[in-house]
């Protein structure tokens, strides 16, 4: 772990309850802790957003009779490059 000044660590507990943002030595077990969530969670929100892409895009195309599959596989095959973002 660096070394982090006790005030930084303090600041970066801002909001939590009791005494996780008083006292450092709870504080800094505690914003470590949520590094590592917002570490984790920032690729966890990227693979909900494609999750929800796809559900999007398989129902749109199932009201045209094809699945999702064999649409996607359609636009490999012509090479047709939009992503997901742009489909949904």
């Amino acid at each position: 772990m660096a070394v982090w000044s006790r005030s930084k660590i303090l600041k970066l507990s801002k909001g939590f309850k009791n005494r996780s943002k008083n006292c450092y030595r709870i504080a800094m077990r505690k914003v470590f802790k949520k590094l590592q969530y917002a570490y984790r969670d920032r690729k966890v929100r990227r693979r909900d957003y494609r999750k929800l892409w796809i559900t999007q895009i398989n129902a749109a195309t199932r009201e045209h009779g094809l699945p999702y599959s064999r649409f996607v596989n359609g636009l490999n095959r012509s090479n047709i490059e939009l992503d997901r973002k742009i489909l949904a």
